[in-house]
């Protein structure tokens, strides 16, 4: 990931990379030298994408931001909420930009959603995806399902009433497989499945809202719209363009340096999505307990 990153900073005119990190100092002096820039030194430097293990994000990001850099850390903001409250104290005393990478915000096809939502009652998210490596370091609804948790606290943005899941493990020692039932306090329920032991990656999100129910696939960029109209009902696909979501997401994160405003996906969204994120995950691990 942090590759990618640098890739997509390298590509803005606003921009200029100016050094790679990385205790790999092989890796890091590979992609140093194709982008131009030094492997080491961040004495040039004003803002920085952190793309580390979960577990070493509170150091690093604390790190950057003590040093007075803007940071765009890739999801979960921290590894425990403690953690992450202190980054979004830290950076709001230093009146630094602190931005999350839930990338999905960025996704053309959920733009598109979000901008025709008014009052979700029932949303109802699927990702699945094959086993990698990478992302196992935790489990699979900090791997996974905290992409929908994301989107989903950004179209109801009410308070949770309540809260179940159940989940197993599968190929790791942590939860591989997780589904989560969140209701809002104005009557809004999501439905979250999350699994990364699938055979075909899946990504959708359904909405239901009062005469109008939207479905969208999320990796093939198409939407459908369902909705009665004088007595009839009315059915319509879109289909946008994939688009490069990490460079959007590169483009918000500069924009919000340049200007000095609070990011689209700020430390704080990252906090309430890492907090439910938290809540599921104890949860299926006492039903585990409990059940086996």
């Amino acid at each position: 990931m942090g590759r990618l990153h640098a890739e997509k900073f390298a590509a803005r005119r606003d921009a200029k990379v100016v050094a790679v990190v990385d205790v790999d100092a092989a890796r890091a002096q590979a992609l140093a030298h194709r982008l131009g820039c030094t492997q080491a030194s961040l004495g040039q430097a004003e803002a920085a994408v952190v793309a580390v293990p979960t577990e070493r994000h509170f150091d690093v990001v604390r790190d950057c931001l003590e040093r007075g850099l803007h940071v765009l850390v890739e999801k979960p903001v921290a590894a425990s909420l403690e953690q992450a409250q202190a980054l979004v104290a830290l950076a709001e005393k230093k009146r630094l930009v602190l931005q999350v990478g839930h990338v999905e915000r960025y996704n053309r096809v959920f733009s598109a959603l979000a901008a025709r939502m008014s009052r979700p009652l029932y949303i109802e998210a699927e990702r699945l995806s094959g086993f990698k490596q990478r992302g196992a370091d935790v489990d699979v609804v900090l791997d996974l399902m905290i992409h929908d948790i994301d989107l989903v606290l950004s179209l109801a943005g009410k308070d949770i009433s309540a809260v179940s899941a159940c989940g197993f493990k599968v190929l790791t020692r942590d939860i591989d497989i997780a589904n989560a039932r969140i209701e809002f306090a104005d009557g809004c329920v999501a439905s979250l499945s999350a699994s990364r032991v699938s055979q075909a990656p899946v990504r959708k999100l359904r909405v239901f809202q009062p005469e109008l129910y939207v479905s969208a696939d999320l990796q093939a960029g198409k939407l459908r719209y369902v909705r009665r109209a004088e007595g009839a009902i009315d059915s319509k696909e879109e289909v946008h363009e994939k688009g490069d979501a990490l460079a959007l997401q590169a483009q918000a994160f500069v924009s919000s340096v340049l200007k000095n405003k609070k990011p689209e996906v700020s430390g704080d969204d990252g906090l309430r999505a890492l907090d439910l994120a938290l809540t599921v995950g104890r949860l299926v691990r006492e039903r585990l307990a409990r059940f086996g």
